[in-house]
């Protein structure tokens, strides 16, 4: 079955390896190649697979799923919704190298990196990105369209709101919360639950700033 990839920057060249990984491993989906609305790109191949139009011709482009592989968190979250109003199938793209428990529930249009763990009793929302060699624990509840940065571990029974960020090697002790729209700074220790569209940085995490560029609806 083919899949086409939405966004052939950094973290879609990552998904499109995910996919070729799968298929490799047996996976039915096989990636046909790339849309993007940088006009730069048409016509380029990453992966051996090419960015064959805008994110607006997908509808022309013979397919049977659609991952949206963008890194920005607001902007996936954009696109996503407006594929999701004309019907798109999304599929998730699971590394084989990955180990997930066999109750987890995992959302539509997800992304699971190379080496990520994600434990028993765990949800996972729609258009969630897992990112390389992350660590999520039992009993979490990760929200629509979260980014779970490289090296993340969070501990058991952790929540992290939709369209929340958790930046590289961050740690998140158990039972905590994120709220939604919150960014955790790299290399974080968040130690206490974190409000929503704050920005927290530091050991212990503390907050900083406010995130005022995005809503928490």
């Amino acid at each position: 079955m083919r899949v086409v990839i939405v966004g052939a920057g950094g973290h879609g060249q990552v998904v499109a390896d995910v996919l070729l990984s799968a298929r490799r491993a047996g996976s039915d989906w096989e990636p046909t190649g790339f849309v993007d609305d940088n006009p730069a790109l048409l016509g380029r191949s990453f992966l051996a697979l090419p960015v064959i139009g805008l994110v607006e011709t997908l509808g022309t482009i013979p397919h049977d799923g659609v991952v949206v592989a963008i890194g920005d968190n607001h902007l996936r979250r954009s696109i996503f919704d407006l594929l999701q109003q004309r019907g798109e199938h999304f599929i998730i793209a699971r590394h084989p190298s990955a180990v997930i428990a066999s109750d987890v529930e995992l959302g539509p249009g997800t992304m699971i990196c190379a080496a990520v763990v994600v434990n028993t009793g765990t949800t996972i929302g729609s258009n969630v990105i897992l990112n390389t060699a992350c660590s999520i624990d039992h009993h979490n509840r990760i929200g629509d369209h979260v980014h779970v940065g490289p090296g993340t571990r969070a501990g058991g029974a952790v929540t992290v709101e939709r369209s929340a960020l958790i930046g590289i090697g961050a740690t998140i002790m158990p039972g905590r919360t994120i709220g939604a729209n919150s960014v955790v700074g790299a290399g974080a220790l968040v130690h206490r639950d974190v409000g929503d569209a704050t920005v927290v940085v530091g050991v212990p995490a503390r907050p900083v700033r406010k995130n005022m560029f995005l809503n928490t609806t």
